[in-house]
C-alpha cells in the first residue's frame, strides 16, 4: 500500500477513537510525511480520547482536560464525534453512521473496543446498576453514590476494574463490599498467595472482600423497580441500592458479524499477525476489538502495539505484532501490584521463589526455568519497587540467585542489581517495546541528558511511566548527572522549593506551582509542599483553605487511620508527665466512646478505634480536659521520651522530665519532611534511648549532650555526638538550628538519619553550621523557630471552633450523623478490637458512643 506523493491520497476510516485507535491515528500520521492517507476518526462518545486507564483519578480531583489525550491536526484528521458507525459495506467499501452518511474507505480499522459484561442475573437492570467504563460511566456513579439512601455500594468483580470501581465508591464515602467468584482478588494476574495478601490489605481499608462465591441475584422493590440489595451464590444478603458491574469485558464485534466478518470464539476480529482481518484484506481491527493468537488482550500496552503495526504496515512497512506484553503494574486502593511473564507458572519444569512476608505485609514470588538460569515471570504485592527491573529480564538469564532478586532494596534486592546489568536486548518500556538498547543508543549517540529528552526521543515512559524509574538509572549507569527535581510538576528539589517560599512569601500550592512549576501537582509534591506551607506559617491552620486538600489521609483527618478504616486519637502527653485528673478524663473518654487503650512506646496513650465522625467530640471532651493534638499523624515532631531523671532516680543527675516537656512544647506542631522523635535520658544509663531518636540529650554532671540523625525502624541507627556539656541555653539554641537546617535543606520524606548520611561534609559540617554559623543563617534559623514557637496553635481546637472544618469529619455527606456499618469489633482482653470482612453491628459488652446507638 505505498503511494507517491503525486498520487491521490488513500482513504482510512477509523471506527472508535479510544486509547488505541488515538494512538493509530497519532502514529500514523507522524509518518505519513508524504500524505498518503487521508484520515477519518468515526466516534461513537461526543467527547475526544481520554485516558481510560486513569478514569479511577476522577474521584481524587482530576477533570475531564486531565485525562484528555492530545488533540489531532484538524487540518490532517477528520474527526467527527457522536456519529457512531452502524453497518459496514464490504461490497462498497464504505460505512454508514448514525447520521445517515456515507464514507468510503480504502483501508477500514476497527477500534470499538470493548464492552461491560453484565452477567444476565435476576434484576441486574434495574435503576441502581451501573458499569464502570467511560467518563459518562462515572459521572453516573457519583450521582447515584450521592443519592444513596444505604450508603452502600456492591462491585460484582474482583479483577483491576473491580478494584477501581470498589476505590471509586469508597472515595464517594460508601462502605463498599466486592464480590469476586475466583477464590482470590486478581485471579487472572495474582496467584493464591498475592491474592490473599492484597484481600488482607483491601479488607484493612474498610473494603468488605467475597470470594469464592458469585451473585445470585440483584433484589429490588416490587413497587419501584429500583434496587434494594444483593443475594450471592453462599446465602449472603447485602443491602446496598448501588451495585456496579465489573466482571469483565466483552469485544464490541457486533458491526464485524453483521459484515461477516470472521470472529473468534469468545468474540472479537480475526486478525492475522498484521492485525489484518483474515476474511477481508481491507479491513484491520486493533485492541479489545481484534482477536489476534486465538485470544482477545484487555490491556492497552498490546492494544498500543497493534496500532504501530497497523501504522507501519499502511505505510507499506513489514511490522508484525510483537506478541502480547500483559505485565502490569498499578496501586489498587494504595496497595501495589505487578504481575509479569508466565506469572502462574505454566511453562513445563518452571521453578517458583516466594518470599511471603505477612508482617511486612509483602509478597514476591520469581517463577524461573527449571536450571534456575532462565527468569520466566513473577508476581509482587505489596512493594513493587523492583518491577522495572525485574519485568525486563523476563526470558533473559538471572543476573543474581532469585532469592536475592525478592530480597528487601536495602538487602541488595531488585534494585541492587541495577538496569545497568540488564541486557541491550532488555525491554524497559513494554508500552512502546523500547529496550535498553534504545534507550541507551538515544542517551550516548542522540545525546538525551534527562527523563523528558528520553521520553521525546523513544517514547519510553509515556504509557503507563512504571518504567521512568529505569530511565532515570540508566542516565545515572551512563554518567549524566540527573536532576533533583521533586516531581514532574518542579524542576526544583523540595530544599530549593523551600527556599523559593521562604525568599518570595508565597503561601499558596497554587500559587507556587503557577509560578514556578507546572500542571495541577501531584501526590508526590502536595504533600511536600504543604509541610513547607506549615513549617513557614505555623499560623495558619492546617485544613484551612486549599492546603486541607493537598494534605495526606492522616493529616486531613488529623488522626492516624487504621487497618479496619477507624482512627487513633493519641493527645499530647508531654515528656510522659500526666496528672491524675487527666488520666481519668483519658479512661472515661475510651468508655464512653468504646475505645481500645494502649500505652506507645512514646510514653503517651494511644485511643484506637475511632470512627471518623466521632473525632471532633472525642477532641472537645480532651481540650476541655487541657490536652491538644499529640500530631501522631503528621509528619512533624511527635514526641519527646524521658525517663524520671533526677527528680525521683537516684543516679539521675538532671533533670530530664521537665526539659523533655520543655522541649515538646517548643517543638509541638513542627511540620517537617518526615516525622520527628526525641528523647531526653537523665544519666548516661540511658533510660529514655535517647541515642535511637532523631535528636536526643544525655545529662552529664557539667551538663547535656546532644545526639543527633538517630531512628529505629526499618534500618536502626545511632545518633551521632553533635555537642558535649552544653548548658541549657546553648543546647535549646542548637536543637532549634539543627531542626530548622534540617527542615531546610532535607528531601520529601527523608528522615534525620538519611539526611546526615547524605549531607556534604556530615557532621562536621552541620557542627559548623549550627554553632559556628559557617554559612552565616543562623540568625534566620533562630527567627524560623521563633516565629514557630510564637504562633503555634492546636489543630484539634482549631476544627472544633470553625463549623466550616467540622463540615468535614462525617462518614457519609448525605447522612452526617450515620455511623459507618462496615466497621466492627470484637472483644479481646476486655478491650474492642478491628474485625475485618463482611459488616457486623454488634460490639458486645461495649457502652453506648456518645450521640450514637449501642454498637
Amino acid at each position: 500500500m505505498t503511494n507517491s506523493r503525486s498520487e491521490t491520497p488513500r482513504k482510512l476510516v477509523v471506527v472508535g477513537h479510544g486509547m488505541v485507535g488515538h494512538r493509530l491515528v497519532e502514529a500514523l500520521d507522524s509518518r505519513d510525511t508524504d500524505r498518503q492517507w487521508e484520515i477519518t476518526v468515526l466516534a461513537e462518545e461526543h467527547r475526544p480520547a481520554y485516558d481510560r486507564v486513569a478514569l479511577s483519578s476522577c474521584f481524587d480531583g482530576a477533570d475531564e482536560s486531565a485525562l484528555r489525550l492530545p488533540e489531532h491536526d484538524p487540518e490532517r484528521i477528520d474527526l467527527r464525534l457522536g456519529d457512531p458507525v452502524t453497518a459496514l459495506d464490504r461490497d462498497a467499501n464504505a460505512v454508514l453512521t448514525a447520521s445517515g452518511e456515507r464514507v468510503p474507505y480504502d483501508a477500514l480499522v476497527l477500534a470499538t473496543g470493548s464492552r461491560p459484561f453484565v452477567p444476565p442475573l435476576p434484576g441486574s437492570t434495574a435503576p441502581g446498576c451501573l458499569v464502570y467504563r467511560t467518563l459518562d460511566d462515572i459521572d453516573a456513579i457519583r450521582a447515584a453514590a450521592k443519592e444513596s439512601a444505604t450508603g452502600r455500594g456492591v462491585v460484582v468483580g474482583g479483577g483491576l476494574l473491580g478494584l477501581e470501581a470498589a476505590n471509586a465508591l469508597r472515595l464517594l464515602g460508601l462502605t463498599t463490599h466486592v464480590v469476586e467468584m475466583a477464590p482470590h482478588l486478581m485471579a487472572v494476574q495474582l496467584d493464591t498467595g498475592g491474592g490473599a495478601l492484597l484481600g488482607r490489605m483491601v479488607g484493612e481499608l474498610g473494603v468488605a472482600v467475597h470470594t469464592g462465591t458469585g451473585t445470585q441475584q440483584v433484589l429490588t422493590d416490587p413497587e419501584t423497580g429500583a434496587v434494594t440489595g444483593v443475594e450471592l451464590s453462599d446465602g449472603t444478603l447485602l443491602e446496598t441500592d448501588l451495585v456496579v458491574f465489573a466482571a469483565g469485558v466483552r469485544p464490541r464485534d457486533e458491526l464485524a458479524r453483521e459484515a461477516g466478518l470472521q470472529v473468534g470464539e469468545r468474540g472479537g476480529v480475526v486478525v492475522d499477525e498484521t492485525c489484518r482481518s483474515v476474511t477481508d484484506p481491507a479491513v484491520w481491527a486493533v485492541g479489545e476489538v481484534a482477536c489476534i493468537e486465538g485470544r482477545t488482550l484487555g490491556l492497552v500496552a498490546p492494544g498500543y502495539a497493534m496500532a504501530e503495526t497497523v501504522a507501519d504496515r499502511l505505510l507499506g512497512g513489514e511490522a508484525g505484532f510483537p506478541g502480547a506484553d500483559t505485565a502490569t503494574q498499578l496501586k489498587l486502593l494504595g496497595v501495589g501490584v505487578a504481575s509479569f511473564g508466565d506469572a502462574h507458572a505454566t511453562t513445563p519444569g518452571a521453578l517458583e521463589v516466594v518470599l511471603n512476608d505477612p508482617v511486612a505485609a509483602t509478597y514476591g514470588k520469581l517463577v524461573v526455568s527449571d536450571d534456575a538460569k532462565t527468569l520466566l515471570g513473577g508476581i509482587l504485592v505489596g512493594d513493587t519497587s523492583g518491577y522495572p527491573l525485574l519485568r525486563p529480564l523476563v526470558g533473559s538469564a538471572l543476573p543474581a540467585d532469585p532469592s536475592v532478586l525478592l530480597a528487601p532494596q536495602s538487602e541488595g534486592g531488585a534494585a541492587g542489581v541495577g538496569v545497568a546489568g540488564l541486557p541491550d536486548s532488555a525491554q524497559i518500556c513494554s508500552c512502546h517495546a523500547v529496550t535498553k538498547g534504545a534507550l541507551t543508543e538515544a542517551i550516548t549517540e542522540q545525546g538525551c541528558a534527562d527523563v523528558p529528552a528520553l521520553k521525546s526521543c523513544t517514547k519510553a515512559g509515556t504509557g503507563c511511566g512504571s518504567c521512568v524509574p529505569a530511565l532515570k538509572q540508566l542516565l545515572e549507569a551512563a554518567g549524566v548527572e540527573q536532576s533533583k527535581a521533586l516531581c514532574e510538576h518542579f524542576d526544583h528539589s523540595r530544599a530549593e522549593l523551600f527556599e523559593i517560599v521562604a525568599a518570595t512569601g508565597i503561601t499558596t500550592f497554587s500559587q507556587l506551582v503557577a509560578e514556578h512549576g507546572r500542571g495541577r501537582g501531584c501526590d508526590v509534591c502536595k504533600p511536600a509542599v504543604a509541610a513547607i506551607l506549615a513549617s513557614r506559617d505555623s499560623g495558619t491552620h492546617i485544613l484551612d483553605g486549599e492546603r486541607g486538600g493537598l494534605q495526606d489521609t492522616n493529616d486531613r483527618h488529623l488522626a492516624n487511620m487504621q487497618r479496619n478504616g477507624t482512627y487513633s486519637v493519641v493527645p499530647r502527653v508531654p515528656g510522659g508527665e500526666i496528672t491524675p485528673a487527666k488520666l481519668i478524663v483519658l479512661g472515661e473518654v475510651a468508655r464512653d466512646f468504646g475505645l481500645y487503650t494502649k500505652i506507645t512506646g512514646g510514653q503517651r496513650i494511644d485511643l484506637l478505634g475511632a470512627r471518623l465522625e466521632q473525632l471532633p467530640a472525642i477532641w472537645r471532651r480532651l481540650t476541655d480536659a487541657g490536652f491538644e493534638s499529640g500530631h501522631a499523624y503528621g509528619k512533624a515532631v511527635r514526641t519527646v521520651k524521658s525517663c524520671v531523671g533526677s527528680t525521683w532516680c537516684r543516679y539521675g543527675v538532671q533533670d530530664s522530665v521537665g526539659l523533655a516537656i520543655e522541649l515538646e512544647l517548643r517543638y509541638r506542631g513542627l511540620r517537617a519532611p518526615h516525622k520527628l522523635k526525641a528523647g531526653v535520658s537523665g544519666c548516661a544509663r540511658e533510660c529514655a534511648e535517647a541515642r535511637s531518636k532523631d535528636f536526643g540529650i544525655i545529662a552529664t554532671e557539667q551538663g547535656w549532650n546532644l545526639y543527633v540523625g538517630g531512628n529505629g525502624g526499618f534500618t536502626p541507627r545511632h545518633a551521632e555526638l553533635l555537642a558535649s556539656d552544653l548548658d541549657h541555653e546553648t543546647l535549646v539554641r542548637t536543637i532549634d538550628r539543627f531542626l530548622m537546617f534540617y527542615i531546610r535543606t532535607a528531601d520529601r520524606l527523608q528522615r534525620t538519619a538519611a539526611w546526615l548520611e547524605n549531607l556534604e561534609g556530615g557532621l562536621d559540617h552541620l557542627r559548623a553550621v549550627v554553632m559556628d554559623d559557617s554559612l552565616g543563617i543562623c540568625a534566620e534559623l533562630d527567627a524560623a523557630m521563633e516565629r514557630h514557637v510564637a504562633d503555634y496553635h492546636d489543630e484539634w481546637r482549631g476544627v472544633l471552633e470553625d463549623p466550616a472544618k467540622l463540615a468535614r469529619f462525617t462518614s457519609f455527606v448525605n447522612a452526617p450523623e450515620t455511623p459507618d456499618p462496615a466497621i466492627s469489633f470484637a472483644v479481646e482482653r476486655e478491650q474492642p478490637v478491628p474485625v475485618p470482612g463482611p459488616v457486623s453491628l454488634g460490639m458486645p459488652g461495649l457502652p453506648a458512643a456518645e450521640g450514637t446507638s449501642a454498637r
